[in-house]
């Protein structure tokens, strides 16, 4: 006789025709019924009866790490996460993969975000799961998943581990890491002293959790719920809010639901999610690294953002949402505030409404679910904007021939229409070696140029195109100046940057032989970057210094510069984009 908790034998057998749970990706060693056999043998060691084998399989993304503070309430959303499961009726099953922090990670985590998607995607695929929770939060972790799950093609939901508590510095507020940015710039213009930026520096975090700020993580966040990734509400409670651990438990819960309804992720991740992303990209004042990294995400599904089109969308797109680095406010005042059911509820008329989210509703009927508004002064009115136009503008010119990026949100007016002499460093190496230098020969007026920290220059497009202002000049006074390189800047970053320079310097892009002393002109009215220096006079400069292409002889390194891509196609590798012709986004057709 049959116990209670076991079913009949045959069960253990695949020729019951099922498909799911512990049914899925069985290991081959040639029979398929012994491979189920010995993986319940296995799985039964941890206690587990076959009453919860027949459950669906959710499995959890974890990212938790020592080396990853963002992460630091992972334990807690991850217990949150199971409890939602259980309560729907699933089986959570936890597994690690790679976790990367802005600050911890050399190069650059930026380096390290495809590994990560490989990591998401290979481990999704290789383990039985019927959905996917996906547990991030720092800046390339969100991304990552998204791109692995997105090549996965399984169920999946986005959980974002949320944003860190505001400090105070001598009664000012203050919160990572625009207020890094600006202190760190006051004391290298002797403003502050060494106490002072001791002080101010135990201040800043004021919990575990991402940048409190429109950062690249903050972005992502809200890039998620607007792609219909999250429940409700998922983007803006911060870390270490009941907030947060409710959305944890509802994740968990819809994270069955679209195990049974079978809702993968590419009828999520449709053209009209990612143009509605693109609108909020636009209206937040996000990060300039959102571009590149809506684009990887685009293009594992076989889609190509079109920059002039996103550039189109900016000039009939204002910034709403007043945070810093382009407002004043911080993550947990867009909480408070009504987080994103209140930034969409204002961009109503300009989103795809009938686009699915993971609910299995659509986005309109999300926004119709929140509720009606209320006072509040974080989320502007489109007839109040903060900024007239989106956060960013897309430049092109014989500079930048690809497209290169400025968030003008952030920068200062009276820079916006320029032109100045260059003032040029090699790479990153000649940029610390001579930005302090006394003796440097640059003034106000000059515009910063930095070469080779690009996709593969650097390697891995590090957040170096945030170029400090000389010692010199910062000691007179001067804030801001026009800083141009084919790098990256931090999303918490503000002023007067030009970056995403394409094609970039290490591939023979035009920015590889500019020379100090050369003219360029900046007009963002126009979209306009232009080096005023002959044809005939850049040819002869190629001739004459032949291109070092960056190489390395193993491992990571190799297969990096060998297979990134530019970033207007998202710094993704080639060989994980899928082949044949893109769908451009939006249509135009």
């Amino acid at each position: 006789m049959t116990k209670p908790d076991q079913p009949p034998a045959a069960t253990l057998s695949s020729s019951t025709g099922a498909t799911g749970g512990m049914h899925k990706g069985l290991t081959s060693y040639g029979d398929k019924g012994f491979s189920l056999f010995l993986r319940k043998a296995f799985i039964k060691g941890a206690g587990y009866t076959d009453g919860a084998l027949t459950r669906p399989v959710i499995g959890i993304a974890s990212t938790g790490s020592a080396y990853n503070p963002c992460h630091g309430n992972a334990p807690q959303l991850l217990e949150a996460v199971k409890r939602g499961i259980m309560l729907a009726g699933g089986l959570p099953m936890d597994f690690p993969t790679i976790s990367l922090h802005e600050s911890f990670a050399a190069p650059t985590s930026m380096y390290l975000r495809n590994l990560m998607s490989m990591d998401t995607e290979e481990m999704i695929l290789a383990q039985p799961m019927d959905a996917v929770v996906l547990i991030g939060g720092c800046d390339k972790t969100v991304p990552a998943q998204l791109m692995g799950a997105a090549s996965a093609g399984l169920p999946a939901i986005q959980l974002i581990t949320g944003s860190m508590l505001t400090g105070s510095h001598r009664s000012v507020r203050v919160g990572a890491c625009t207020d890094c940015r600006r202190y760190w710039a006051k004391f290298r213009a002797q403003e502050i002293d060494e106490q002072e930026i001791a002080d101010v520096n135990n201040q800043l975090v004021a919990s575990v959790g991402t940048c409190s700020v429109m950062g690249t993580a903050s972005t992502m966040a809200c890039i998620a719920e607007a792609l219909g990734m999250t429940v409700p509400g998922g983007a803006s409670p911060p870390a270490v809010t009941a907030a947060r651990m409710r959305i944890a438990e509802m994740t968990g819960t819809q994270a069955v639901r679209i195990a049974r309804q079978r809702l993968d992720i590419g009828q999520i991740l449709t053209a009209k999610a990612f143009e509605n992303a693109m609108r909020v990209l636009l209206a937040i004042g996000g990060s300039t690294n959102g571009i590149v990294h809506l684009t990887a995400i685009a293009g594992r599904l076989g889609f190509e953002i079109d920059l002039d089109a996103l550039d189109r969308m900016g000039r009939e797109t204002p910034v709403l949402l007043d945070l810093k680095p382009s407002g004043a406010h911080y993550m947990e005042d867009f909480h408070a505030a009504g987080g994103m059911a209140t930034l969409l509820r204002e961009l109503k008329p300009l989103l795809h409404l009938d686009a699915l989210t993971v609910t299995g509703r659509s986005l309109g009927e999300e926004i119709d679910a929140a509720g009606p508004g209320f006072v509040q002064d974080v989320v502007r009115p489109r007839t109040h904007p903060i900024y007239a136009q989106g956060g960013i503008a897309v430049l092109r010119g014989n500079l930048a021939p690809g497209g290169a990026i400025i968030k003008q949100s952030a920068a200062d007016p009276a820079l916006m229409e320029h032109e100045g002499r260059a003032v040029v460093f090699e790479d990153a190496i000649d940029l610390a070696a001579r930005i302090d230098d006394p003796d440097l020969d640059v003034n106000a007026d000059d515009i910063l140029v930095l070469k080779r920290i690009g996709p593969k220059g650097a390697p891995g497009m590090p957040e170096a195109g945030y170029l400090p202002i000389p010692m010199k000049l910062a000691r007179t006074g001067i804030k801001d100046m026009v800083r141009i390189s084919d790098g990256r800047m931090s999303g918490t970053a503000f002023g007067t940057v030009v970056v995403h320079v394409t094609p970039e310097s290490a591939v023979g892009g035009p920015l590889a032989w500019v020379q100090s002393g050369d003219r360029i002109r900046m007009s963002v009215a126009q979209r306009q970057l232009t080096l005023l220096v002959p044809d005939e006079e850049l040819a002869r400069r190629a001739a004459q210094k032949p291109l070092q292409t960056p190489s390395a002889e193993r491992g990571y390194r190799k297969l990096f510069l060998q297979s990134v891509t530019q970033a207007d196609q998202g710094v993704d590798f080639d060989f994980l984009i899928p082949p044949g012709p893109m769908r451009r986004i939006p249509d135009q057709g």
